[in-house]
């Protein structure tokens, strides 16, 4: 008897805002899959492996694929989230490529039939949709029995003239006892310094028309309070530190207070702390002390609107008062908020955007709110209605608003920008420049630097080679601009090889250039690969996965005129130690461009400190690994609990 077929299970992260952040990624789904396979009797037919976090989260496109297509496995299993779409399905693609006869399948919220984005993508061979956990297993059985899984719930199988329609929608009713969790089976790793996510309820009682949870799960199905805080326990015995719990509106859940009352007791010594994503209706003073007690510190709540009429029309009920009246008593308990506001949806004109934000503010939850614009997701019955609606939205991911009955983009963009004006703060993660000094001494390389004054042919095929998930590409030479086509050359050979990472251009200036290049190199990146990445920031005109930065040596005498235009268009960051931005924190990417800190024999944490407090954190970088990293986590919040 030979060797059994190998089933590789992959789940790629969401990018973050910065090379060292933390990605939150835990590949809960693939590890489902993997208990799902024990629990059907497939691993004696099937060898399973989970492609752990700590691969997929810093392997850029080609070493990835290597790593999946290694020794030819029989299967793998993509699951496709909005934020990993199109590099999963690139993936697929180059998998293929190494491995032909692997017969890939995907799966998670992206596979709907009504995502055409994905459906008339090319590279896998089978697509699922809907909760996988008993379709997966009926289909790897089929599928090792020879067939290829046509007229399976749910499946929808590749032929030669392309993309089956799916069977018919598998039914949604096994208990959440069928499956034990992920973490518990060793498929998926508990990790201190990573959330681990626990489902204690799936399907939802609300129907709100732009949320997934009604059209994925109609069958509200629970886990005991018992067992639930059994496996908290368990959890908490293997490491873990934050738990977030991934049920639908955790407070309408059955048996809502006995839960908190079992968790309270496992977390007596207050080890873990506990996140969770609750609504105003039914919230009461004594749950308020009781999500406190059993160690809840963070909440999500949803405002979405304050116009009574749109909360009908969008099916999601409620009120600003009573949101406003459970915010109050959740302060009162120490317990902080996550608060969401909707920008664009059916119903909602700009006038009601502006309430909202002058609600949040009256009501002293400006600093916790988050605003963002409406996405169309794949499965919604908003996306079913847009056009009766007059909504229309980009068909690619994030599926954004362009515009609405009572919304132009024009406002759209408007409505954004005037509440961060009234908040003081912008509402979205800002893009950070990777501008440490060297590559990771283990690992993908993340750092490459050519001088384009020198460059040989080997200098070029060197920059070629497989990297990161984010990488940085530094580009010095005497005239920049006269070199152009050089430096593009340069960048096309790191997005020939990695055209799905996060990719950093830096330009190394120490004399000035016309503002041409910018152009030049900014149109060279917009020309690479789209990705949700690229597009979540494009409604203000950035771009989060391929980004430009000046970098200017310590001394360099640049003209002020130069300076102020450069740093009007991208970043713009000049070497110094620490003593000096600290002389002019205050002005660091206002009249001055922002900081690279480098060495300095009399820096200290108290120093650090101080600068953190006076500067815009934000334009303060570090040439040091180990000061960019505490700096990305602990004065930007770039953790994982945070994301």
């Amino acid at each position: 008897m030979g060797p059994l077929p190998r089933m590789r299970l992959v789940q790629l992260p969401v990018p973050p805002p910065a090379a060292l952040a933390a990605t939150g990624n835990v590949p809960l789904a693939a590890g489902a899959l993997g208990v799902s396979a024990r629990v059907h009797g497939l691993t004696s037919r099937l060898e399973l492996e989970v492609i752990e976090p700590s691969l997929t989260d810093v392997m850029g496109d080609a070493l990835l694929a290597d790593r999946v297509a290694r020794d030819e496995p029989a299967f793998v299993g993509l699951s496709l989230y909005l934020w990993n779409v199109e590099r999963s399905l690139h993936l697929a693609r180059e998998i293929k490529k190494r491995s032909p006869k692997t017969k890939i399948l995907i799966g998670g919220p992206e596979v709907s039939s009504d995502n055409p984005f994905v459906l008339q993508a090319k590279g896998y061979d089978l697509a699922v949709a809907g909760e996988a956990e008993d379709t997966f297993a009926k289909l790897m059985h089929a599928l090792l029995d020879g067939g290829d899984g046509a007229g399976l719930p749910g499946v929808a199988v590749r032929k030669p003239l392309g993309l089956s329609a799916f069977g018919a929608t598998p039914q949604a009713n096994f208990p959440l006892t069928a499956y034990p969790s992920p973490y518990l089976e060793g498929l998926v790793p508990v990790e201190p310094q990573r959330s681990t996510y626990v489902e204690t309820v799936r399907g939802c009682r609300s129907h709100c028309t732009f949320c997934f949870y009604p059209r994925s799960s109609s069958v509200l199905r629970v886990l005991e309070p018992d067992p639930s805080a059994q496996l908290v326990q368990k959890l908490k015995d293997k490491g873990a530190r934050e738990v977030v719990f991934l049920d639908p509106t955790f407070n309408h859940r059955p048996e809502f207070e006995p839960l908190l009352d079992a968790l309270a007791e496992v977390n007596s010594d207050r080890a873990l702390t506990f996140f969770a994503e609750v609504r105003a209706e039914g919230l009461k003073a004594h749950h308020a002390k009781k999500l406190a007690q059993a160690g809840f510190t963070r909440l999500e709540i949803g405002l979405q609107s304050v116009n009574p009429e749109t909360l009908k029309r969008v099916k999601r009920g409620g009120s600003a008062k009573l949101v406003a009246e459970a915010a109050k008593l959740l302060h009162g308990e120490g317990i902080e908020l996550l608060v969401d506001l909707i920008i664009g949806l059916p119903g909602d004109a700009p006038d009601d955007v502006k309430r909202g934000v002058e609600f949040l503010q009256e009501h002293g939850l400006g600093g916790e709110a988050q605003v963002f614009p409406l996405s169309l997701l794949p499965g919604t019955a908003m996306r079913a209605t847009a056009e009766e609606d007059g909504v229309v939205f980009d068909p690619s991911p994030p599926y954004r608003v362009q515009r609405t009955a009572t919304f132009t983009q024009e406002q759209l963009l408007r409505a954004l920008e005037d509440t961060e004006d009234v908040l003081e703060r912008r509402v979205d993660e800002v893009p950070r420049p990777h501008l440490v000094a060297s590559a990771r001494a283990q690992g993908p390389c993340d750092v490459f630097a050519i001088d384009l004054d020198g460059a040989s042919e080997a200098d070029f095929v060197k920059l070629a080679q497989p990297g990161a998930q984010h990488a940085a590409l530094w580009i010095s030479g005497r005239d920049l601009f006269g070199q152009r086509d050089r430096a593009l050359r340069a960048i096309d050979a790191r997005l020939g090889t990695d055209p799905h990472a996060t990719f950093d251009v830096v330009l190394r200036a120490s004399e000035p250039f016309p503002m041409d290049l910018l152009d030049r190199v900014r149109e060279r990146l917009r020309g690479a690969a789209p990705s949700w990445q690229m597009r979540q920031l494009s409604h203000r005109g950035e771009d989060a996965m391929r980004r430009v930065t000046v970098s200017l040596p310590e001394g360099a005498l640049l003209p002020q005129d130069w300076l102020q235009a450069v740093m009007h268009e991208v970043p713009v960051f000049r070497d110094q130690p620490l003593s000096q931005a600290l002389r002019d924190a205050e002005e660091l990417g206002q009249s001055l461009p922002g900081a690279r800190v480098i060495a300095d024999a009399q820096a200290s944490r108290e120093d650090l400190a101080s600068l953190a407090r006076r500067a815009d954190a934000d334009c303060v970088t570090f040439a040091d690994r180990a000061l960019e990293s505490h700096w990305t986590l602990r004065v930007l919040g770039y953790g994982d609990a945070d994301r």
